[in-house]
């Protein structure tokens, strides 16, 4: 049932654009921290919220989550020579810690939040810092590589260059764009890696109208619940709309910090009704992922 040969008949499940929407264990937060609303972070520990973990790109957990339900997911965003041991004293201290992600977007650059990685210095840099983790009982992700055709060819070198010596449990995958395109990558690397889970750590249909962004939303958490090889799925956006990378429509949350039908939706609640509008010729820093956005001309992230 995991061929990717499937994927074109999951293009025609429904659009659900009911007032509730389904809650999800398999829900995660990419937490973009605002140095300007920090009071914004309580939205994803709320009484509604339904998430379950999250990632910062970062090794050590945010503390504004320290008392949450949310699991934290380290990630080596780099070529960190101390992941290793941040990691370890988590554990020693008792944190439950269970999974860890390894080099974001390795195959772009900095300008798109890229860690611009050789898979040669990567493979030596999993070795040392993420397979020990391994004994630990800790489950290991690839580098989570773009949507875009280099991305595919990065991750076939490092796992050259690893020599049998990276034993990755799950392929975490980012995609911006539509729907088709997200099912086709899904099904894609499901063909190369079936041996392998699959988390998707970063998605979204960037610049888009609101309606599109809403009804690519509904397709891919419908495809996403529905596909038992993918555990893990975390959307792009849990920020204002007057700072989001990925175009207003695809934010979380309103210019004015309000969850937007989209953003509700994502915790298992109703939808609200608030639009989200954006902020044109503004440069904002997202700081807890050192991505630098020039809004007055949106970049794409794939």
């Amino acid at each position: 049932m995991h061929s990717h040969l499937l994927l074109p008949a999951l293009l025609l499940l429904p659009f659900v654009h009911g007032q509730n929407a389904p809650s999800s264990s398999k829900r995660g937060l990419v937490y973009v921290p605002n140095t300007k609303h920090m009071s914004d972070d309580n939205i994803w520990i709320s009484g509604s919220s339904d998430l379950t973990w999250y990632y910062n790109y970062e090794s050590k957990p945010s503390p504004a989550f320290a008392n949450s339900k949310l699991q934290f997911v380290p990630m080596l965003w780099g070529g960190s020579t101390t992941f290793l041991a941040d990691v370890t004293a988590q554990i020693e201290s008792g944190a439950n810690i269970t999974y860890v992600l390894a080099m974001n977007e390795p195959d772009g650059g900095g300008a798109t939040g890229g860690s611009a990685i050789p898979a040669e210095t990567a493979a030596e840099t999993w070795q040392r810092e993420i397979e020990p983790l391994k004994k630990m009982g800790v489950k290991l992700g690839a580098p989570a590589v773009t949507g875009a055709p280099s991305g595919k060819v990065w991750l076939q070198n490092f796992f050259n260059a690893c020599k049998g010596k990276c034993s990755a449990d799950f392929i975490p995958v980012h995609w911006y764009g539509n729907f088709e395109g997200l099912a086709s990558h899904v099904g894609e690397v499901r063909a190369t890696y079936q041996n392998l889970t699959m988390w998707v750590t970063e998605y979204a249909n960037n610049n888009v109208d609101l309606k599109e962004s809403q009804t690519f939303y509904n397709q891919s958490s419908q495809f996403f619940d529905r596909i038992d090889y993918i555990t893990h799925y975390s959307y792009f956006g849990s920020f204002r709309s007057s700072v989001s990378n990925v175009g207003p429509n695809a934010a979380m949350l309103t210019e004015k910090g309000k969850l937007t039908d989209l953003g509700s939706w994502y915790l298992g609640g109703p939808a609200t009704g608030n639009k989200p509008h954006g902020a044109a010729g503004r440069t904002t820093i997202f700081t807890g992922s050192t991505i630098i956005i020039l809004l007055a001309s949106i970049w794409s992230l794939v």
